[in-house]
């Protein structure tokens, strides 16, 4: 106890800090319990509880969207991936603002008309049960031993660097060497989340992450504000967008730096090998290439679609979001404002790390640095160094509830969302299907608590590799989301898909993805994930037309059938077009470096698809009988969505125009 008393006084942290960050707490559980109060006599119901009674506003859609998105991984690992490689790691944020648009646009709608519940449930609907059953098991899997568990270790571990709290107070568990004030701060995070989610449900959740992303948002703009103002001052350069241009121009003038670039490009010379591997052109690759985690162009027209589209359209505690609006036309809007304050975190987590890597690299701030506490023995050092060095008492307190209101509002979606997959998906449908409303909430609340238990005891034996952790998150991603991608966006959109195909590509997600990854280990995941889903495509589409499961198709007027082919002809050209580029070797150098080739082949492989169920849904006399009848109606969207979307389209363009 002296140790956590002795750096808790000299960690750079004031009483004020200490007072702010208790008041956060103190309020967002207050917020949380009073929101999920019932007036006197009724009882919640299952939509009252996992869906917040469809009552949530368009703001509070996209607050709570980026709420549950937003961890210590990007507070911590993000801005760490920045300081050591730049800014592409932006092109995750900045390609998520625009895969938003598509789901409202697409995905949610049809979610929405239908009256889905849970992601499962679509699969049980569209394909068969044991689909559904199967991905129910997957993500109650997932939520509980991968990200509940990697969330809160992370979360604990920022705070524990931020605070600077000693690491060698362990004690031996079952040969396990503990450290315990990690644990606590685990525990802690759990119940805090646990406290609110687990009594008020989804409304408690979605009501409290407004506030959440106040200080998310205001915490991180402040802390990046803060450094370059530090920065300005300190050499002489003026205000913090003074300090900013003349990072931006300093690192430029270092030949071969990318850290102000949004697209990576190869250049083996600039990086030094270590533990290298060499593919069979003879070019050198490896994992501290900054192009192996960001290939170039393909973070913007690649497989980081897949990515992206696997989380934000088809995982259960983000979609959730959407689904529990009062309207379509305010869940659209919701995805558009959660589009524009997804443009806003380069900012609060890249920006930081970069200017870290300056004050740490440049020859011009030595003076600075030896008026500062601490160093960065490695990249995640990044913003707890900020934190502590550059931001004043009382701001500090709030950047450390920005990171606290990170870790509690994405472990409290996932406490909502769990208790939604199982007792919708599982209890309802296999166990008691009479179970009344006040029932299924209880066993919700239930739910809640045996993860949370589950996910307490578990987080230290698979996490305790702490080093791997954010990168097998990564690899998970990659292993999963092609397989999601093909099998509900096929499922949705194809009215041959079938149920035997999306059971063979659930499995083929993990097969291929193992396969390649050991046979082709110089390939970034990203294209290795492209390559996936570019075989399970084909796969799946060979196994639904062999299907002797058919039925006759409905009947289909004139001008859809017109305008579908007219439309599949011309993705079949633009396949066409983009797989001659590949294969006649007609890009130069500087589009080579760019990584064009992997983009343009996965850009092929995506119109090529397009066009196949185009045609098929055009032409074909036999339909899957499970197929999801779409009204074309509910994918018009009102002026204020289109002129939002317009406005994130522009400012993604501008930024890529000016950082490229």
């Amino acid at each position: 106890m002296d140790k956590i008393i002795e750096a808790l006084n000299n960690n750079g942290f004031a009483s004020w800090d200490y007072l702010v960050f208790g008041l956060y707490i103190v309020i967002l559980v207050g917020m949380g319990l009073f929101l999920s109060r019932t007036k006197k006599g009724e009882e919640k119901s299952s939509t009252d509880y996992f869906l917040a009674g469809n009552t949530l506003t368009w703001w509070a859609v996209g607050a709570s969207l980026i709420a549950a998105n937003i961890s210590a991984e990007q507070f911590i690992g993000m801005s760490g991936s920045a300081f050591a490689s730049g800014i592409a790691q932006a092109a995750y944020e900045l390609m998520a603002a625009a895969t938003l648009l598509v789901v409202g646009k697409f995905l949610l709608p049809l979610m929405i008309e239908k009256k889905i519940f849970t992601i499962p449930q679509f699969l049980r609907e569209r394909y068969n049960w044991g689909v559904g059953f199967a991905f129910s098991l997957l993500w109650l899997f997932l939520y509980v031993f991968v990200n509940l568990t990697s969330v809160a270790w992370l979360g604990a571990l920022a705070i524990q660097q931020i605070l600077g709290l000693p690491t060698d107070m362990v004690i031996n568990v079952a040969g396990m060497e503990i450290d315990q004030v990690r644990m606590c701060i685990i525990l802690a995070l759990f119940l805090i989340a646990g406290i609110y989610s687990i009594y008020g449900g989804l409304a408690s959740v979605a009501w409290t992450d407004v506030m959440q992303v106040t200080f998310l948002v205001g915490g991180g703009l402040i802390t990046a504000y803060a450094a370059l103002s530090v920065i300005g001052s300190e050499m002489g350069l003026g205000g913090a967008w003074d300090a900013l241009v003349h990072i931006k121009d300093y690192l430029a003038s270092i030949d071969g730096d990318k850290h102000f670039n949004l697209v990576v490009t190869r250049n083996e010379e600039l990086y030094p090998v270590i533990n290298g591997v060499v593919n069979n052109a003879g070019e050198i690759v490896q994992k501290e290439d900054p192009f192996f985690t960001n290939p170039g162009i393909v973070l913007i027209f690649g497989a980081l679609w897949l990515t992206n589209l696997g989380y934000w359209g088809f995982n259960q505690y983000i979609i959730q979001k959407g689904l529990a609006a009062k309207s379509l036309a305010e869940a659209k809007k919701g995805m558009v404002f959660a589009a524009f304050l997804k443009i806003l975190i380069p900012f609060i987590v890249c920006i930081p790390g970069v200017c870290a890597f300056y004050i740490m690299n440049a020859p011009e701030c030595d003076d600075l640095r030896m008026q500062l506490a601490g160093a960065i023995t490695r990249s995640d050092d990044a913003y707890p160094f900020l934190i502590r060095n550059f931001t004043p008492t009382v701001v500090k307190g709030l950047s450390f509830a920005a990171l606290a209101a990170a870790v509690i509002s994405s472990l409290a979606s996932m406490f909502n969302s769990t208790s939604t997959l199982f007792t919708m998906d599982i209890y309802k449908q296999y166990i008691n299907k009479n179970a009344s409303e006040k029932r299924l909430v209880n066993v919700g609340r239930m739910t809640s608590v045996c993860a949370l238990i589950i996910a307490l005891l578990a987080v230290y034996p698979l996490m305790g590799g702490i080093d791997q952790a954010f990168q097998f998150i990564q690899e998970y991603s990659a292993f999963v989301y092609p397989g999601v991608v093909v099998i509900f966006g096929l499922g949705l959109l194809w009215k041959r898909a079938s149920g035997t195909a999306a059971v063979v590509c659930a499995i083929g997600t993990f097969a291929f993805s193992i396969i390649y990854k050991f046979a082709f280990p110089e390939m970034p995941f990203l294209v290795r994930s492209g390559v996936v889903f570019i075989t399970l495509v084909i796969l799946f589409v060979w196994i639904s037309l062999k299907s002797n499961k058919a039925v006759p198709a409905d009947e289909l007027d004139e001008h859809t059938v017109k305008t579908q082919l007219r439309w599949s002809n011309i993705m079949f050209i633009v396949a066409a077009v983009s797989f001659v580029l590949f294969i006649g070797g007609f890009f130069n150098e500087t589009m080579h470096v760019h990584g064009f080739e992997g983009a343009m082949i996965f850009f092929a492989a995506i119109t090529a698809t397009i066009g196949i169920y185009l045609r098929s849904n055009a032409l074909d006399k036999v339909q899957d009988p499970k197929l999801v009848a779409i009204d074309l109606n509910i994918f018009k969207t009102d002026k204020v969505f289109n002129i939002g979307a317009f406005g994130v389209i522009i400012i993604l363009t501008i930024l890529y125009v000016a950082l490229w």
